[in-house]
C-alpha cells in the first residue's frame, strides 16, 4: 500500500514532508526542518500525532526540529549515528535495516556522499523514495564531506530502482540546477522539459516530487555515464553562477 505524503515548503528553499500509512494511520516527518511548521501542518491535515521522525543526515535544516517535536509528541527518531552530531535521535538505522511506518516497509540505504553517513529510505513496493540530499530534479546534493567516487556509487545505487519509482527530494533548487543542466546539455528534449518546470515554479508549484525515468533521462548528474564525468559535473556546478 503507497504511503499517503504531504509535501510542504520550509525556510528559504526547504521541503517538509509528513507521511501517512493508510492502513493504520500511522504518521512519520522525513526530516525536520521546522518544527513548528511541521506541528501547523499535522493540525490542519487531521492526521493525528506524530509517530515517528526519519532523519536522512545530520544537517541542521534536516533535524533542527527533532528536540521540539519530540517534546511536543513523544515522537520515536531514527537516523543515521551522524544525527547526534546536531540533534537527538533514538535509533540509529544503517544499511539494509528495514524502518516500518506501520504496515509499510521502508529500506534505509547508505547514500554517502553530500555527508559520510547520509541514508535514503525506499519503498520498493509502494516505488516511493525519500532521497534527502543526495538527489534533486535535475541536480544532486554538494559533496560537503564525501568524495565523487562515494556520490557517484550512492546515485548508482539509486539507478537501479524502476523508472516510475516517484523521489521526494528535500530542496526546491530546479531553477538553479536546470540553467546549469542546459549548460552541458543541448538536447531539445531537455529544453522542453526545462520550460515544463520552469512554468510550474512561476505558477508557485513545487517541482517535487520527480520520478526516477524523468531523472534518468535529464538530470546532468545521472547522465554523467562514469564517475569521472560526474566528478567533472559536480566540480562545474559548484562553479556555475549562469
Amino acid at each position: 500500500m503507497t504511503l499517503d505524503v504531504h509535501l510542504f515548503p520550509c525556510l528559504s528553499d526547504n521541503y517538509g514532508l509528513l507521511v501517512r500509512d493508510p492502513a493504520t494511520s500511522t504518521v512519520a516527518a522525513i526530516d525536520t526542518p521546522d518544527a513548528g511548521r511541521i506541528l501547523e501542518e499535522l493540525e490542519g491535515l487531521g492526521w493525528g500525532g506524530l509517530n515517528l521522525i526519519l532523519n536522512t543526515h545530520w544537517h541542521p535544516d534536516h533535524t533542527g526540529g527533532n528536540a521540539a517535536l519530540k517534546a511536543a509528541t513523544g515522537c520515536v527518531i531514527h537516523g543515521p549515528e551522524e544525527v547526534r552530531r546536531a540533534a537527538p535521535l533514538d535509533h540509529v538505522i544503517a544499511d539494509e535495516d528495514i524502518v516500518s511506518v506501520g504496515q509499510t516497509r521502508l529500506r534505509v540505504i547508505a547514500a554517502p556522499g553530500h555527508t559520510l553517513g547520509h541514508v535514503v529510505l525506499h519503498d520498493a513496493e509502494g516505488r516511493t523514495a525519500f532521497v534527502g540530499d543526495v538527489l534533486f530534479t535535475l541536480g544532486c546534493g554538494r559533496l560537503f564531506e564525501g568524495t565523487p567516487d562515494q556520490m557517484w556509487a550512492s546515485l548508482s545505487a539509486l539507478m537501479d530502482w524502476p523508472d516510475e519509482t516517484v523521489i521526494w527530494c528535500a530542496h526546491e533548487y530546479t531553477a538553479s540546477n536546470a540553467r546549469f543542466a542546459l549548460s552541458v546539455d543541448d538536447r531539445p528534449e531537455l529544453r522542453v522539459h526545462v520550460e515544463g518546470l520552469m512554468r510550474q515554479i512561476e505558477a508557485g508549484q513545487p517541482t517535487v516530487p520527480t520520478t526516477l525515468g524523468s531523472e534518468r533521462r535529464f538530470n546532468p548528474f545521472l547522465t554523467a555515464g562514469d564517475a569521472e564525468t560526474f566528478a567533472e559535473r559536480r566540480a562545474a556546478k559548484d562553479r556555475f553562477r549562469g
